[in-house]
């Protein structure tokens, strides 16, 4: 089975070009969300080892939020799915299921986690039993 990126699927079935300029003084910025400095500082307070915003693939320019150091762990702080944000809408929903294979056919685990489940400790007690058990 082959598989097609996220351009090649809309050009066989279809889909609206919703493509947006950002403005010069954000663009290639990127922005750490709530979820993504909350976490980060539980895993510093574990003293567990990450990088932020690592770039898995060899070809594609995909980023994981984080990458758990020495472990083939990407962890993704999912924003905005209450409010119709870019996980959940169709084409991001598809380009993430895209990025999120591609890194699994990599030989990484990939966890997601939703900034409330980042709040409450639930995402770090998670990745910390991972750890702990590899």
């Amino acid at each position: 089975m082959t598989s097609i990126s996220l351009a090649e699927y809309h050009k066989q079935y279809g889909g609206r070009k919703t493509a947006v300029k950002r403005k010069k003084k954000t663009q290639g910025v990127k922005v750490e969300s709530i979820g993504e400095i909350t976490l980060a500082n539980q895993l510093r307070l574990l003293k567990i080892s990450f990088e932020q915003e690592f770039k898995f693939h060899p070809k594609r320019k995909w980023r994981a939020d984080f990458h758990l150091v020495e472990k083939m762990i990407l962890v993704e702080v999912e924003g905005g799915i209450w409010s119709n944000g870019r996980h959940t809408r169709g084409k991001g929903y598809l380009g993430d299921l895209e990025k999120y294979n591609a890194a699994t056919m990599l030989g990484y685990q990939v966890l997601r986690f939703s900034t409330e489940q980042v709040k409450s400790g639930l995402a770090v007690q998670q990745i910390e039993k991972m750890v702990g058990d590899i």
